[in-house]
């Protein structure tokens, strides 16, 4: 106990009231409350994350609205991805599948 209150005896006098409140409030800023830079990159980089994932599901639909309007336009298109997707046949014909 003695020695903090040296430390304070000595310190005290020379440390400057703005330098302290300065420090005070940088520390609150930055580490403490709810709004701290921790928390802030990581809402930004979740933020980003969602941005990155948003577009990859827009380029998704264009792709398939495409691919839906070539079905809808066309009845060999609609008859080549019944054979693809989903391994239909005629009936007097074999399918075979080369992976």
């Amino acid at each position: 106990m003695n020695r903090i209150k040296d430390f304070f005896k000595i310190c005290w006098p020379k440390l400057n009231a703005y330098w302290v409140v300065a420090i005070l409030f940088a520390v609150f800023t930055f580490c403490l409350g709810d709004g701290n830079l921790y928390k802030r990159y990581k809402y930004d980089e979740a933020i980003r994350n969602l941005s990155k994932e948003i577009e990859l599901y827009d380029k998704e639909i264009k792709e398939n609205l495409q691919k839906l309007e070539d079905i809808r336009m066309d009845k060999e298109n609609l008859e080549r991805f019944a054979r693809e997707e989903y391994l239909m046949k005629k009936t007097n014909e074999d399918v075979f599948i080369i992976k």
